[in-house]
């Protein structure tokens, strides 16, 4: 399939998505996109979707470009989380003015590749200023590379991780011998039980608390980390087939329930329920993303650690993750100046990335992991194998962060948690909700 044609059937998507979206709000970046005039108000157009914590860490990683590099100008965007960014930017590399370098969760990245959306990194100065695979988290740069072509350069692994309140897991007797980590976990009875002497040893109110009502994300990503280490992903052949294996998920269900079903942590749970039950020390446990950590740092008094899930089904630990990466919009204007500046920009973040990781995520540039400056992070420190044992979203047109999937799936899980439905319901529903997705046809020829 042509470019043109991958570009066209990408459109036909999402394309009515971002035109009926409030395109009279979207920023003048975007708007010139959408006409055709040029977007060049500086030598580096930057499109992402931070805000907050993430937002002010990343305004810093530009200042510090800014000031290595005074003759070059960087404008930043700032667009809307989820769908609306990723049609937004589908929308501006298709009509031929793109930003010089965007953001994406790698999550997303199969469908914006084989859409012909991305410049390939190999076709970069990326690789001359040291930007090569082996200076990278490996499971991230096997996600960034799409069909044996790298298409982003990922900034960031950002798994979900097991939170404890240390002086609750002291009295449970969880804490090993150097008080900075857990006694070893692994199994299901191993966790189980530590979840149950976090509420009957250590004191809590529940063993373990997460947000589960309304939040079909983190639910997807509890239940995906626990399946995952029985199983593969549950669509394959990009998405086009049902892969659910049912006695994986017999298991996974059964495990979650034996969680909720005896009250060791609550069936229905709001996320603002979740934080003040972990915040006030009723909860040994949270379940959520390392995302939260400067939130629960700014909890006075709060004594807590971060550290990756044990294994819980299966042998080997998983943990379920997804990644910022950075990546160079397809742009047919050959301009080689704008293509090497944009290379210079992200090199600089990524160097800058120990800014980045002050918001919990573990830099994918393993000179920043590896760097003093990252390694004074606590518990950032804590939790880096999680990089090393990611799994991310099925390879899949309508996956990824955000995605309609993530919540139709999430919305079955969470109807399991609360007991509603049985272990075998859980997989009859699952496969129901993947049907609407699985018969349609993919936009793109995906691999």
């Amino acid at each position: 399939m042509s470019g043109a044609m991958a570009r066209r059937r990408f459109l036909a998507l999402g394309g009515g998505l971002a035109l009926t979206g409030g395109l009279a709000a979207c920023s003048s970046p975007l708007v010139s996109g959408l006409t055709g005039s040029q977007p060049d108000t500086a030598d580096v157009i930057f499109w992402n979707l931070f805000t907050g914590g993430d937002g002010a860490n990343m305004v810093l990683m530009e200042k510090a470009f800014r000031k290595a590099n005074p003759g070059t100008t960087v404008e930043a965007t700032v667009l809307g989380w989820g769908n609306p960014y990723y049609t937004k930017l589908a929308l501006a590399i298709a009509s031929g003015t793109p930003p010089d370098v965007g953001i994406t969760h790698l999550s997303r990245l199969p469908l914006l590749a084989a859409s012909g959306l991305l410049e390939p990194i190999a076709r970069t100065p990326l690789a001359e200023l040291g930007v090569t695979e082996d200076k990278f988290t490996p499971a991230a740069w096997q996600k960034a590379t799409v069909d044996g072509t790298a298409y982003a350069v990922p900034l960031d692994t950002h798994p979900f991780v097991l939170y404890y309140n240390v002086d609750i897991a002291r009295k449970a007797g969880l804490l090993n011998p150097a008080g900075d980590g857990l006694v070893p976990l692994k199994g299901k009875e191993d966790f189980v039980g530590a979840v149950k002497a976090m509420r009957d040893a250590g004191g809590a109110q529940y063993g373990a608390v997460m947000s589960i009502t309304a939040d079909p994300s983190t639910a997807w990503r509890f239940f995906s980390m626990v399946y995952s280490g029985l199983a593969g992903p549950i669509v394959t052949d990009s998405g086009t087939r049902i892969a659910i294996d049912d006695e994986a998920m017999h298991e996974t269900v059964a495990f979650m329930q034996s969680l909720t079903g005896p009250d060791l942590m609550p069936k229905n749970l709001t996320g603002a329920g979740a934080n003040a039950l972990f915040s006030t020390g009723k909860a040994g446990f949270l379940f959520d993303g390392e995302w939260q950590i400067p939130a629960y740092r700014a909890v006075k008094d709060l004594k807590f650690n971060v550290v990756p899930f044990p294994a819980l089904l299966g042998p080997k630990p998983v943990a379920y993750a997804d990644s910022h990466a950075l990546v160079l919009p397809r742009n047919d204007r050959g301009d080689e100046t704008r293509t090497r500046n944009a290379a210079t920009f992200v090199k600089s973040l990524l160097d800058s990335s120990a800014v980045w990781a002050e918001g919990g995520h573990i830099p994918a540039w393993l000179p920043t992991q590896r760097s003093k400056a990252f390694l004074d992070q606590s518990p950032q420190r804590n939790y880096v194998q999680a990089a090393f044992d990611a799994r991310y979203d099925p390879v899949a047109w309508y996956t990824g962060a955000g995605s309609d999937f993530q919540g139709v799936i999430g919305g079955t899980v969470i109807e399991a948690l609360a007991g509603r439905i049985t272990p075998t319901g859980t997989a009859a529903a699952m496969r129901s909700a993947l049907k609407r997705y699985t018969t349609s046809r993919p936009p793109v020829t995906m691999k």
